[in-house]
């Protein structure tokens, strides 16, 4: 069928292939809503690909389906000044969990991501400080 439908161009590898081409058509297409346009075009742009869309519509469709974007928060306090430096390499132990967690495929499950975020602050709070305790 495609070689009768589009004999100048070579066929789809796979059928990820044609869903990349299937949504490309749809959102240069008039003939479609808004809202199916809209939806090629989030669908395209989430898996990073380019969108067709007509730039007079690209605002009205990004309304209708926003992207939603995740973060994650670190922050790392001590009263003392003095201690700035320390706070500083706590973060950046943080911060490379949270780069590992990316690295895994992980930075939407918060339970893993917040799990690996304690586990490095830990590790580098005992590196810094020994196994100091303010109980004792």
């Amino acid at each position: 069928m495609w070689g009768a439908a589009f004999p100048h161009l070579p066929p789809p590898e796979n059928d990820d292939g044609m869903l990349i081409m299937l949504h490309m058509a749809r959102t240069q297409s008039p003939a479609l809503s808004l809202r199916q346009r809209a939806y090629s075009h989030a669908w395209l742009r989430e898996r990073g690909y380019p969108s067709q869309l007509p730039d007079h519509l690209r605002q009205p469709a990004e309304r209708l389906y926003p992207i939603i974007a995740s973060g994650v928060g670190i922050s790392v306090n001590f009263k003392s000044s003095d201690l700035k430096p320390a706070a500083e390499l706590i973060r950046g132990a943080m911060e490379g969990a949270v780069y590992e967690a990316e690295a895994d495929g992980k930075l939407n499950d918060s339970d893993h991501v917040k799990a690996r975020m304690t586990e490095a602050r830990e590790k580098e709070t005992r590196a810094l400080f020994g196994r100091w305790s303010p109980s004792k």
